[in-house]
């Protein structure tokens, strides 16, 4: 099913790649069946036509984007490298080192730090625009869910480069807080995810590889479909009043099959979702709000605060009382500068 929800500002990013070159952008526009008057929107299946098309005129999959062109045929060469890694630590890092040679810059690395799991982007060469940035994490978060069969949440997203013209539809795509202007790229996520199996083979692969570009950007987008539904209620509740598997399905007239099917085929489950919600008002609730270990516990619901210590340590790879310290030392050290 198409979704209209890659902007003109996007498409006018990607026909750039043509312009450089003094290729006639009319040609890939029609062949990806949109208009010369660009709308305002175009769905996801008209903007991974537009790629393949790009990438077939210049050469390039990364849209000029890199040190060196990312040559056609790139991306399944990439899928299958990582397909088998074992681990989506394993897929990751062979993602990054096959991109690192590939493009030669921008270059990543993946860092662990407190629980979390940062990709640090940096391009030494030359500057580069927002959308070589987000094109880069595109690609690899659009594989990297794919290879998990779930959507990874992100904490955060930042750009080393000033904020575009469209800067809103950045902030929209992402669904975490998005920063410009800083020292280096970075993505941010729970590093638990690192140690997620890879579901996937070889069929699956093909299968995959029939619909790319355009299914990584409507299976794992960030507001979309009914995971988007299920995290609002859960936010938009208080823990106590959350419903379960089963109430939650009543709620949307669909049977828990189709419930549980409508949730993987966009990368999620129902418990990944309540565990994130879970997380960031843990997180909010005992830094922000300064509340105690066993009263987070029982506003999240948990019968005795030792299942919520537990949860926490698998969540975020600390336990409560090190996070604490943690909000504790940067204010500590705020107050010094």
């Amino acid at each position: 099913m198409e979704r209209r929800m890659i902007s003109s500002g996007f498409v006018e990013d990607a026909l750039d790649c043509l312009r450089r070159r003094n290729l006639d952008p009319s040609v890939a526009l029609a062949r990806a069946n949109i208009s010369p008057c660009v709308p305002d929107y175009v769905s996801n299946e008209q903007y991974g036509a537009l790629w393949l098309e790009i990438a077939a005129l210049s050469g390039d999959e990364f849209f000029g984007l890199g040190a060196r062109p990312m040559r056609p045929g790139s991306f399944k060469l990439l899928c299958q490298a990582v397909l088998h890694a074992g681990t989506l630590e394993q897929a990751l890092r062979r993602a990054l080192t096959f991109l690192n040679i590939v493009l030669d810059s921008p270059t990543g690395e993946l860092r662990h730090q407190d629980g979390q799991a940062e990709i640090i982007l940096t391009s030494a060469d030359a500057p580069r625009p927002a959308f070589a940035y987000r094109t880069y994490w595109l690609i690899l978060l659009g594989i990297l869910c794919w290879l998990i069969g779930r959507r990874i949440p992100l904490r955060r997203v930042d750009f080393a480069c000033p904020a575009p013209v469209n800067r809103r539809d950045y902030l929209q795509f992402f669904g975490a807080p998005v920063h410009f202007e800083r020292s280096r790229g970075m993505l941010v996520f729970n590093a638990t995810y690192l140690t997620l199996p890879i579901i996937r083979d070889e069929k699956s692969l093909r299968h995959f590889l029939r619909g790319a570009p355009a299914n990584i950007l409507l299976r794992y987008r960030h507001d979309q479909g009914i995971s988007t539904r299920l995290r609002n209620r859960f936010e938009m509740t208080d823990a106590a009043d959350w419903p379960d598997f089963e109430a939650f399905a009543g709620e949307m007239k669909l049977s828990p099959a189709t419930l549980r099917r409508r949730l993987k085929s966009e990368g999620q489950s129902f418990i990944a979702i309540r565990d994130e919600i879970r997380y960031k008002q843990a997180r909010n609730l005992m830094g922000t709000q300064k509340f105690s270990v066993a009263d987070t516990a029982a506003r999240l619901g948990y019968a005795e605060p030792s299942a919520f210590y537990r949860a926490f340590i698998k969540w975020s790879g600390i336990t409560p009382a090190a996070f604490r310290q943690s909000i504790g030392d940067r204010s500590a050290g705020d107050d010094a500068d």
